[in-house]
């Protein structure tokens, strides 16, 4: 791949400064970059390096000017943090999306299909009526059960297994080792004591520019029909665990190691920390913000934010902490009071 300094200005928007048909071959940080490559300087405290780097271009603020003599061109932006992150999301889409055609030995079902610039690797399984769109990538030994639909350039990465009847939006990223359609956490207790499987007949149903990290698993509904559904936009961590009939909406990030309950409702915009607990059948508000190793046990309203087991309000939450974390203290000067108390002489008389 290799572009002028000039069709990087006109992709990003911004305006050249120096040599726009010097060729771009790669991206790096400004300190480690090389002639033939493209850095970037956002944070004004790493203004030193600009005058150092041997980059070929730098991307700098439409403010920027140099305080010495450069020897970069510079591609003048708005943001160039946000810029530089649009060339790598294109880099990667570039270098992530060349594989195509069918490594051998993989396996296809009746009455499933394919778009074009399909790419199935090795040992990869695709069961029976499925529906594959354009320019999706399944990577060796990734398993697609019966009926599973599957949108346009996405990924499904190695090891992944979509049971039956899942739904894949289009521009999605599935990482390795996630499962989607597994059974819910369904069992019915008998008078025995012993535990009744639930049959686990919905599916799993995600929307357009879902990412999905490693080793996540979505549960599917438990009924037929119904879904545990993720909106567009939505990106998950790895180890995350979705349980059956969750709903999430657009745009919500939930991060590792954590795990939503059965049948809740998480709303737009959430930001969900790393190593939280939700409980089942509560809703969470839009725009609710919680911190990590929280435990949210009751629904929220719109824009909280939330820290803490049982979760409460973060300002409520820090100010109890700071009495918390002075325990110790308090009940060491409560003797020390105490046993002052106790040789008084009011209290000397009274026993």
């Amino acid at each position: 791949m290799e572009f002028t300094v000039s069709q990087i200005a006109q992709l990003l928007g911004g305006e050249v400064e120096g040599n726009g048909d010097d060729k771009i071959k790669m991206l790096a940080k400004i300190q480690e970059a090389k002639s033939g490559e493209l850095s970037f300087l956002s944070n004004l405290k790493y203004e030193a390096h600009i005058y150092e780097t041997a980059a070929t271009a730098v991307i700098v603020g439409k403010d920027f000017t140099p305080k010495k003599n450069l020897d970069t061109s510079l591609i003048k932006v708005e943001d160039p943090y946000s810029s530089f992150t649009v060339l790598l999301e294109e880099y990667h889409k570039f270098i992530t999306f060349q594989k195509s055609g069918i490594e051998e030995p993989s396996f296809i079902g009746k009455n499933s299909t394919t778009g074009s610039d399909i790419y199935r690797g090795a040992f990869s399984y695709i069961g029976e009526n499925a529906k594959i769109g354009d320019n999706v990538k399944i990577y060796p030994h990734a398993y697609i059960g019966d009926n599973v639909t599957i949108g346009d350039n996405t990924i499904i990465n190695a090891g992944v297994k979509l049971y039956a009847n899942t739904v894949v939006g289009h521009h999605c990223v599935i990482h390795s080792g996630c499962v989607l359609g597994s059974d819910g956490f369904g069992f019915a207790p008998q008078p025995d004591g012993t535990y009744k499987t639930i049959p686990q007949m919905g599916n799993v149903v995600l929307g357009n520019h879902v990412d999905i990290g490693a080793n996540t698993v979505i549960d599917c509904a438990t009924f037929h029909g119904d879904h545990t559904k993720v909106g567009n936009g939505v990106k998950l961590d790895n180890l995350v665990q979705i349980g059956h009939n969750v709903k999430i909406d657009d745009n919500t990030v939930i991060a590792a190691q954590t795990g939503v309950s059965g049948s809740t409702e998480i709303g737009k915009n959430c930001i969900i920390g790393g190593q939280v607990g939700v409980a089942g059948h509560i809703k969470i508000a839009d725009n609710t913000g919680v911190g990590a190793q929280s435990g949210v046990s009751k629904s929220t309203k719109s824009g909280m934010k939330l820290w803490g087991t049982p979760a409460i309000d973060v300002m409520k939450y820090q100010r109890s902490y700071a009495v918390f974390k002075n325990l110790p203290d308090l009940n060491h000067r409560l003797k020390q009071l105490e046993e002052k108390m106790l040789n008084l002489p009011a209290f000397r008389e009274s026993e």
